[in-house]
């Protein structure tokens, strides 16, 4: 047999694409030629794919050798297709069996002396799999992680002569076994309980984590927010195994390393203020995820927010938005997930403090308008946390309650959610405010007129009754009373921050 066609899977985002590899050998001057848009690290297999042949004790053939990847219009990149091209080439030469290759999807890097080496992207390859019914074949560096897709069938192997006692069915590769679920610890580290005093702060972060919402907190140096925003994912609801895939595939698309231990954790990104608007939602020749991504169903935490560039913050008002974020290119165009939730920390002034008499109404407020009126739309709850009172040290008992107390209410209230409608509140739609976040007609008015008074947008309105919502759920009422809009209004420390300093101006 001349001819062998063996299955791949290529990297383009998150996705993975199948891929032909189609090995044609044919008579004349001995070549070596691969099409099918390679870039320099594909063309360079067919170096790698003829030492490691040689190395194992197989035969080279002598002849014109055409690998072509199909389809021809998908830019193939790194050292995946060595494994595929050179399974190709033994399988077209005869050396081993063909008969149950087409059940079969390959991918690894070959060293030259046949051992594997291990590639990026290897949980999409096995969720694809998986769909098309195939068995994948990767290196062993590799098969953790893909092993978390429970429905995927996957054989490890560390060295290319493994292949041929399989297909012979002589010594069959033993499966990768799969990751059970379970539930992740709190880290001790972290415990909300070490945080003295602010009830008020506490308060707000765990709405915010029992109804997905973004966070704010706006208070002078040494208050506790950078302690409190890192207290959020200790508290936030378990992740669903598929949440969890989606989050092990953007990080391995990224290098990043991940282990059984861990992968069910919320990601917890900190970019430093200095960060550009590339390295926040991506980007690159060949777009790769920005911090946006790696947040995703996650925390993405912005300390000293007014420090970042303005025209930074508000490239994260569309994934805010819609959970999601698309890098156009000249020649590519992805859409990586996005949908995070984002908790912020700043100062009230230059200075760090209210009234130090170090900076004037007109400075304060050049400084909080670094923040645009959209962007800070998109916050959810804006709260200030306050210096701690005399004595709060001294009268700490440290029996505050602990994080896992407040997560097992937290879990308890995003169950009522996903049971009603099937996502957080913070995620409802315009549709969904009017079908769950119903009001009477006396609490529809004071909201209005609420609304009206503070001038706030409809973005706004709509906010608080997604946090309204939340605290009934919380609550475990059904409908939304009064109580629940006076204390979703109270949660607006920015606009009567900013209310205050411009009627000072004005004055």
């Amino acid at each position: 047999m001349s001819l062998a066609c063996v299955y791949s899977r290529a990297r383009v985002g998150l996705t993975a694409p199948l891929v032909t590899v189609e090995v044609h050998l044919a008579n004349g001057l001995p070549a070596f030629n691969i099409v099918g848009l390679p870039e320099t690290s594909v063309r360079e297999a067919k170096d790698r794919v003829r030492s490691a042949i040689i190395n194992c004790g197989y035969e080279f053939p002598a002849k014109r050798i055409t690998i072509n990847l199909a389809p021809a219009d998908l830019p193939k990149e790194g050292g995946r297709f060595d494994l595929p091209i050179a399974v190709g080439i033994l399988a077209a030469s005869a050396q081993i069996p063909t008969e149950e290759l087409s059940q079969y999807e390959f991918a690894g890097e070959l060293a030259l002396s046949g051992a594997l080496r291990e590639v990026i992207g290897e949980i999409p390859m096995a969720m694809a799999c998986s769909e098309n019914e195939r068995t994948l074949i990767i290196p062993q560096d590799n098969a953790e992680q893909a092993s978390w897709v429970k429905s995927a069938k996957i054989y490890a192997i560390s060295h290319l002569s493994e292949l041929y006692p399989h297909l012979l069915h002589q010594q069959a590769l033993p499966l990768a076994l799969a990751v059970e679920h379970v539930e992740q610890s709190i880290d001790s580290n972290n415990d909300i309980a070490d945080v003295i005093g602010q009830p008020m702060a506490k308060r707000a972060l765990e709405i915010a984590a029992s109804g997905a919402h973004n966070l704010l907190f706006i208070g002078p140096p040494g208050t506790g927010k950078t302690m409190l925003a890192s207290r959020l994912p200790g508290i936030l609801p378990q992740m669903t195994e598929s949440q969890a895939l989606e989050v092990a595939s953007i990080q391995s698309i990224c290098h990043h390393s991940i282990s059984a231990s861990s992968w069910l954790t919320r990601p917890f990104r900190a970019p430093h203020h200095t960060a550009s608007a590339a390295a926040l939602v991506g980007g690159g020749s060949q777009p790769q995820p920005g911090e946006v991504s790696l947040a995703h169903h996650g925390v993405l935490f912005l300390d000293e927010l007014p420090e970042f560039e303005r025209k930074v913050l508000d490239v994260l008002r569309e994934p805010l938005e819609s959970g999601e974020v698309t890098i156009s290119r000249a020649l590519h165009k992805q859409t990586f997930p996005a949908q995070f939730q984002l908790v912020a920390a700043m100062n009230p002034s230059p200075t760090g403090f209210y009234n130090d008499n170090r900076s004037t109404p007109e400075q304060v407020l050049r400084y909080l308008n670094r923040l645009s009126g959209p962007f800070l739309d998109r916050i959810d709850i804006q709260i200030e946390v306050t210096r701690l009172p005399k004595g709060s040290w001294a009268n700490n008992s440290g029996k505050g309650e602990t994080s896992a107390k407040i997560r097992a209410r937290v879990q308890q209230c995003a169950s009522i959610q996903q049971k009603r409608q099937g996502k957080a509140n913070a995620h409802l739609s315009s549709a969904e405010i009017r079908q769950y976040c119903k009001l009477s007609a006396d609490d529809n008015e004071f909201l209005e007129l609420a609304v009206e008074k503070l001038g706030l947008s409809t973005r706004a309105h709509h906010k608080l009754l997604k946090i309204a919502r939340t605290l009934a759920d919380m609550e475990q009422a059904e409908n939304i009373a009064n109580q629940h809009l006076v204390e979703a209004l109270s949660y607006r420390a920015m606009d009567r921050i900013l209310r205050h300093l411009t009627n000072a101006v004005a004055v």
